[in-house]
């Protein structure tokens, strides 16, 4: 049998790293980051135990690439949906329910990957997150944005900040609130992208 080619590898090495991300994922969403171990992980995955710490140097920075897959894969699907569309206000509006949409459908996986970037491993530059953040920056882009340099990091900010609040243990903000305020500072119709149910909240413009 002849050797596999670089590109074979290079596949295999990607698939590889793919099931171990979506495994933790399913994992944490379940059981909580504490009750997951990298052993789970591999075993959920079909991985070796010693391919987590090839691709990882820890659980913590696991957790964030899986996680800013996770967000890469929503904001992807949101934006390609049909009936597909170039507005960049409708795209901006599908990127904000989109990342403000997890924080509702897994709200365990969010907490815990938000407490990390809050402690000392901060915020990790992974292949993963740069994928994101060429999404989000194009998203940015689409709408108009005058400088997308300046916008994207803004944008970023506030979306993090909109998950936090909904997460928030003991006092969350209601995501209809933090949704309107975020439309309304961007200039878009409460209609656009994927509103909740119940109409905007008291107070808050329909249109800019």
């Amino acid at each position: 049998m002849s050797p596999r080619s670089a590109q074979v590898n290079e596949e295999l090495r990607r698939r590889s790293r793919e099931r171990i991300l979506a495994a933790t994922v399913e994992l944490v969403s379940e059981r909580g980051y504490e009750a997951t171990t990298l052993g789970d992980i591999a075993e959920r995955a079909g991985s070796a135990r010693g391919l987590i710490s090839y691709y990882f140097p820890g659980k913590r920075q696991l957790l964030q690439s899986a996680v800013h897959r996770l967000m890469h894969l929503t904001l992807e699907e949101a934006l390609e949906r049909e009936p597909r569309t170039e507005d960049g206000r409708e795209r901006l509006a599908r990127a904000i329910d989109a990342i403000l949409g997890l924080a509702e459908e897994r709200p365990v996986l969010m907490r815990t990957h938000m407490a990390g970037i809050l402690q000392a491993e901060g915020f990790v530059r992974c292949p993963e997150q740069q994928r994101l953040a060429a999404l989000l920056r194009d998203t940015v882009s689409r709408y108009g944005a005058a400088d997308v340099d300046a916008e994207y990091p803004l944008l970023r900010a506030l979306l993090m900040g909109a998950v936090f609040a909904v997460l928030l243990p003991g006092a969350p903000m209601p995501m209809s609130r933090l949704r309107a305020e975020l439309f309304q500072r961007y200039g878009l119709d409460w209609e656009q992208g994927a509103p909740p149910d119940g109409g905007p909240p008291d107070g808050a413009p329909l249109t800019r």
